[in-house]
């Protein structure tokens, strides 16, 4: 009995609390408490200062490339995913219709520029004074131009001989200067320093031989292109002296203008042929590519697109309650999903004129009665810094398309 009373605990400890067994845990929650304030502080703290969600993506520009003329696709140099740079054949038509086309443009602008040629200097025979008159005016103008390609040879040698002279006076002032220094150190006599300098005298006085005779050739050049203008004047007087030159100049007229027409056909002829290769216009990633061998395209009709990689920004869309302190060119830092949250700079750059809501396909009609308000998100473009660095999404892995978080410092 006795030892049954000493084993059965006191009735006022089995009652005691939880705390007053163990004191260590009020101290926990108390510390606990604290800290839960101290990050409620904070976070309020850092939520007046940024502003962030996770409504945004990588924006850029997809360029349609498409054909400008109609043809049968013979060859597809690209594929879906491949970089590729500007001025890359991405695709090729069949040519042979254009290079037909081509051809007989050319034929047709050659005779029409014939017939322009034979009607400028042609005369009728009855005509023999006018004619004499212009058989002389055209062996002075040939005369002329030879007279211009004698001058030009004799420009061309004066040329040469003024390079050769200016190599040559390099030469002797190099050797001179060098020789002034060995002079000074007693290495070589000054008899031979003088013969250095008497050299680069020489040469630079044969320099300036070689100018003068490059302008005396040159003028002579001149005076020859002026007989060649007087030549020119004096045909022409001659092809308006009697009427039927008269007539001729008239039909030289017209032939001539007859030319201009087909040279424009040559011209729309070659730049169909060039069109036959779709060339990439900038550097970017093939995407959507609808073209394949053997189809038949018409203009205008899309075969791929092409993403550059460069020319890219951040579309967030922000709710309309965050944009009270939100102004361009703020700070922000940008997160990457795709990159494992690796984090990029930026600035805002301007926010939207209206809310995506109001640039959709069916907008909100409010006034229908059926009003229920929305808190509504404006879209903000965010542009990167850096991104003309050659470094800048050098492995291509940021693209449109992809989500980001941006946080932007708005106080």
């Amino acid at each position: 009995m006795a030892n049954e009373e000493q084993n059965t605990p006191a009735p006022a400890e089995s009652k005691a609390g939880l705390m007053e067994r163990k004191p260590w845990l009020a101290v926990a929650l108390r510390v606990l408490v604290v800290v839960g304030l101290i990050g409620a502080v904070a976070f309020w703290w850092y939520s007046r200062k940024y502003e962030d969600t996770d409504d945004a993506q990588i924006d850029g520009y997809i360029y349609p490339i498409s054909t400008r003329i109609s043809g049968h696709i013979v060859k597809v140099n690209v594929e879906d995913g491949q970089f590729v740079k500007a001025g890359t054949v991405l695709a090729e038509i069949d040519d042979t219709d254009y290079q037909v086309a081509v051809v007989q443009a050319n034929a047709a602008y050659l005779d029409a520029t014939a017939s322009s040629e034979a009607a400028n200097f042609g005369v009728p025979i009855s005509e023999v004074g006018s004619r004499a008159q212009i058989n002389s005016a055209q062996a002075d103008v040939i005369n002329a131009q030879a007279g211009i390609a004698s001058a030009d040879k004799q420009v061309d040698e004066a040329r040469a001989r003024l390079i050769q002279a200016e190599a040559n006076a390099k030469t002797a002032n190099l050797d001179l200067a060098r020789y002034g220094q060995l002079v000074g150190k007693k290495e070589i006599s000054q008899q031979q320093y003088d013969q250095a300098s008497a050299a680069s005298t020489s040469a630079n006085a044969q320099v300036d031989a070689a100018r003068a005779a490059v302008h005396s050739a040159q003028e002579i050049a001149k005076q020859a292109r002026a007989r060649l203008s007087q030549a020119h004047a004096g045909l022409e007087n001659a092809q308006v002296t009697p009427k039927n030159v008269a007539l001729t100049a008239a039909r030289a007229r017209a032939t001539e203008a007859t030319a201009g027409r087909y040279k424009a056909q040559l011209d729309q002829a070659q730049l169909n042929l060039s069109y036959t290769k779709v060339i990439a216009p900038v550097d970017g990633v093939v995407g959507n590519r609808n073209a394949q061998v053997g189809q038949n395209v018409q203009p205008g009709q899309e075969l791929l697109s092409l993403v550059p990689l460069k020319n890219i920004w951040v579309t967030a869309n922000f709710k309309e309650t965050q944009l009270e302190f939100m102004r361009p060119g703020q700070e922000v830092t940008i997160k990457a999903d795709a990159l494992g949250g690796q984090k990029f700079k930026g600035r805002v750059t301007s926010i939207g004129g209206a809310t995506g809501a109001r640039f959709s396909l069916l907008p909100p009609e409010n006034a229908t009665g059926n009003y229920v308000k929305v808190v509504q998100r404006i879209p903000v473009r965010i542009d990167f810094e850096g991104i003309d660095k050659p470094d800048f999404n050098q492995d291509g892995r940021l693209r449109p398309g992809l989500s980001v978080e941006p946080d932007v410092r708005v106080r």
